[in-house]
């Protein structure tokens, strides 16, 4: 019975192991076409603790997000970077956004932007670089929505940049 035991703990415990040292590292955008008030509205969600790695790393300093040793100084750097690796081009032309604010939830950082003055578009193409640059296997996930339509892309460090056509 004991060498039963640890025959199938020698098996089992490689796998929970392999498990917990594998992460899956993502990130999800959600772009909303709103007519009403002609804007592309975005949310991006990204691991907090991927992001602060990201941040610390590029600036060669320690990066603090929701906690008390956040200052103002990490939310801009942050913010600059996504600003630097998030792209979005409606109808072939890069669009400038603006930067409404940030949440945290649980384990993740929400950033609020949106794109105004887009009445209509047929076609948006998003280049989205983040986290690109720190982790090897990281993923972009891009859903947009618009009245009549729902379409996804997958981006990777390979592909980092998508093309839709509505």
């Amino acid at each position: 019975m004991r060498f039963f035991t640890i025959f199938i703990l020698a098996l089992v415990l490689p796998v929970v192991m392999g498990a917990a040292i594998h992460k899956f590292y993502a990130s999800t955008t959600k772009i909303e076409y709103v007519p009403q008030e002609q804007s592309l509205q975005i949310i991006t969600e990204i691991f907090t603790d991927d992001i602060q790695q990201a941040l610390s790393e590029r600036n060669l300093r320690e990066v603090h997000l929701d906690s008390k040793k956040q200052t103002q100084a990490d939310v801009l750097l942050l913010k600059d970077y996504v600003f630097k690796k998030f792209v979005v081009f409606v109808n072939g032309a890069k669009q400038d956004y603006n930067y409404i604010g940030l949440q945290y939830d649980v384990d993740r950082v929400k950033l609020y932007l949106e794109i105004p003055n887009i009445s209509s578009f047929e076609r948006i193409e998003i280049e989205n670089k983040i986290l690109f640059d720190t982790f090897e296997d990281q993923q972009n996930i891009i859903h947009i929505k618009t009245p009549d339509a729902r379409r996804s892309l997958v981006l990777d460090k390979e592909n980092p940049k998508g093309l839709l056509n509505f």
